[in-house]
């Protein structure tokens, strides 16, 4: 593995949102909704990166209107933790040219 392989510590490139990778946005969607004291009628997964930790760091960009955007970190255990999928961090007004960066 070279160049930017999946180093403990630093996150993978930026890929297009897959099936598993929406299915964890709509698992930590109400969570955000929570925090933002809204609803959002459209949560569309669209890119993500990686970070191996201890567990696995997702960082997503979702569609949440025509061009509005927010970026969401959301933390999956070790799987013998058995714990659900957390929402660590978030970050709302993103354009759909704004880029995934750790946070």
């Amino acid at each position: 593995m070279s160049g930017r392989g999946m180093l403990c510590g630093g996150t993978s490139a930026t890929r297009p949102a897959t099936a598993e990778i929406q299915a964890i946005a709509d698992e930590v969607k109400s969570q955000l909704e929570e925090k933002e004291n809204k609803k959002y009628a459209l949560f569309k997964a669209v890119e993500y990166q990686s970070q191996m930790v201890a567990g696995v760091n997702y960082f997503i960009k979702v569609q949440v209107e025509d061009d509005a955007f927010v970026h969401i970190r959301v933390f999956q255990s070790l799987p013998h933790e058995k714990k659900p999928l957390a929402l660590h961090n978030y970050q709302t007004n993103k354009t759909r040219q704004d880029e995934l960066a750790y946070f």
